[in-house]
Parts: structure tokens; sequence; C-alpha cells
């Protein structure tokens, strides 16, 4: 029957356009496929079809199993999928390990994974765990130049150093960073310049400073160990306890000052305190001598004083005051 004819044409077309479109979609992921089938890594046709659904990379996760494989470090393909997932490099993280391995650094898949995550450069932590990098105290780059530190004599000194440190791998998730060991250092630096004698000590012998700061343990704690530390340059700066010392003499002589100051504010108010009460007395004594005459004048009324009793009071007053103009010596005229 045509009718019967027709639908078995239908169903020919139909699912000869599903085997067209589910080889055109096969063909993309055969060539990886067959490298990694060749290369000891197989890994399946529908988890590459998966990895594309699951907008994850199949070039990268093909290529990491390989490297992994070759270099035998055994790594499925659904963790590495997992890590891209999580925002990871895997690519990063298999070359790091591969590193590790040809070094003899233990570095396990999940180590590597966390400090990948934690947003540390895993490759280069190993780079730096096999060739140890040297790091500037201080950093230029933050501002300043050197360790400024005063000894005992009040000597300024300017340092500067270098510390040798390589990645200690067991640390490096949660441990500090760069930064902190640059702190440690300046601050032992500081601390071993201060406990100097002098400045000529520690001129002499630099080395001092180095091995007081190592044995303090700056790198506990952190993500890196301090291979060594060593002075790189010192340059003898400001005498500061010279200054310091001008700075409190000018500071207690301004005190002085101000005292000295206030104690003459004293004695001009006691002085005319002084003038005041001289004053007063004067006045008690002129109310006194103005008491004299009435009491002549009484003296007199009542008989108790009569006038020869007078003149012998003024003949005394006028030899007295004639006796006080001869004791005193003859003002010379200029």
């Amino acid at each position: 029957m045509p009718g019967g004819n027709t639908g078995v044409i239908i169903v020919v077309v139909v699912a000869l356009i599903v085997s067209i479109a589910f080889l055109a979609i096969v063909g993309q992921f055969i060539g990886l496929y067959v490298r990694a089938l060749v290369s000891g890594a197989s890994v399946s046709i529908r988890d590459l079809i998966g990895m594309r659904i699951r907008n994850v990379n199949p070039t990268a996760i093909v290529n990491s199993r390989i490297q992994a494989s070759r270099a035998g470090i055994n790594v499925t393909t659904p963790e590495m999928e997992s890590h891209v997932l999580a925002g990871g490099d895997v690519q990063r993280v298999i070359n790091a390990m591969i590193a590790a391995n040809k070094a003899n650094i233990d570095l396990p898949w999940k180590t590597s994974t966390a400090i990948d995550l934690a947003g540390r450069d895993i490759l280069e932590a190993v780079q730096t765990s096999v060739n140890p990098k040297v790091i500037d105290v201080p950093n230029p780059s933050l501002g300043r130049n050197t360790i400024d530190a005063v000894a005992k004599d009040g000597i300024q000194l300017k340092v500067k150093a270098r510390v040798t440190v390589r990645t200690n791998i067991k640390s490096l998730v949660g441990g500090a960073t760069e930064e902190t060991i640059i702190a440690r250092v300046g601050e032992g630096i500081v601390t071993a310049i201060g406990s100097a004698k002098d400045y000529k000590d520690v001129l002499e012998n630099p080395d001092h400073i180095s091995k007081a700061v190592l044995v303090k343990g700056l790198d506990a704690n952190t993500a890196f160990e301090i291979l060594s530390i060593d002075i790189a340059d010192i340059d003898v700066g400001e005498n500061v306890g010279a200054k310091l010392q001008a700075d409190q003499a000018e500071s207690d002589k301004r005190r002085f000052q101000a005292e000295a100051e206030k104690r003459r504010a004293m004695a001009i108010a006691l002085e005319q305190e002084n003038v005041a009460k001289v004053a007063e007395n004067r006045a008690v004594v002129v109310l006194a001598e103005a008491e004299i005459p009435r009491a002549m004048a009484e003296a007199f009324r009542n008989g108790n004083f009569g006038v020869m009793d007078y003149y012998k009071m003024r003949n005394m007053q006028a030899d007295t005051s004639m006796r006080e103009s001869i004791a005193k010596p003859e003002t010379p005229r200029t």
C-alpha cells in the first residue's frame, strides 16, 4: 500500500538524520578519544560529551590526563573535571605535580587543588621550593628603601637585607605571605640594632644582626622556610640621641623660662602688695600725727600743758632737726 511505503520512508529518513547528527557530534571527539587512547589515558566518548554539556573544555582535560599518565601520576577524569568546575586551573595543577614528582616533593592531588583554589600559584610554589628565591627587606615597591634603627649610643643606622626563602608546601594553605616575612625580619633587625652597644659594633659585625634575627624562628606559620638572612648594606644616619638631647634641652629651657617668668610676676605682685601696705601704714601715721595737735589743745584746756612746756618741746624739735641736718652727708654738686 502506498501509505505503508510512505511511513517506512519517513522512519528511514528520521533514522538517517539522527545517525548523521550522532556521527557529527561524536566526530568532534573522535580525535581526542583516539589521542587519549593511544597515550594510555583513555577517556570515554560519553565522558567527552558530558564535559561539553557541563561547559568543561574537554581538550584541557584530555591533555592534562595524558601529561599525568605519562608522568606516572594517577588522577581520574572526574577529579580533574570537578576541579575545573570549582574554578581551578587543572593544567597548572598537573604541571606543578609533575615538577614536584621530578624533585621528589610529596604533593598529593588534594593538596595541589586546595592550594590552587586558595588563589596561590601552585606551580610557582613548587618552583620556589626547588629553586629558592630572594626577598628584599624592606620591599622598595612599598615605599621604603631601608630599615632604620637606633643603637644604644643614639646613632641611627639604615639597613638593607636580603632573605633567601623556599616554599613550604605543607604550610602554603593558610600560611602567611611574603609581607609577613618582610615585616618580621624588619622588626628583628630593629631589635638587634637597638640591643647593640654602639653603632661601631654593628658596622664591624653585621653578621650579628642576621644571626640574631635568624634564631627567632620568623618563618613560623608562614608559607616559607627562611634559609638565610644577609645584610646587603648598612649606612650611618643621623645622631638621633644628640638630636633628642638637644630637643630635651630646648624643652627644659622653655620650662625654666616659664618658671622664671612666673616667679618674676609673683615678685612684682608681692612688691605691689608691699607698696600698698606702706601707703596704708603711712596713712595710719598721718592720722596718728593729726591727733597730736588735738591732744595738745586738750592738754592746754585742762591745764596739763603750759606755755613753757610748749616752748621747751619746740626747742627740742629744732635742736633735733639741726643735728639731723649736720649728720647727713653733703650732696656733691653736679
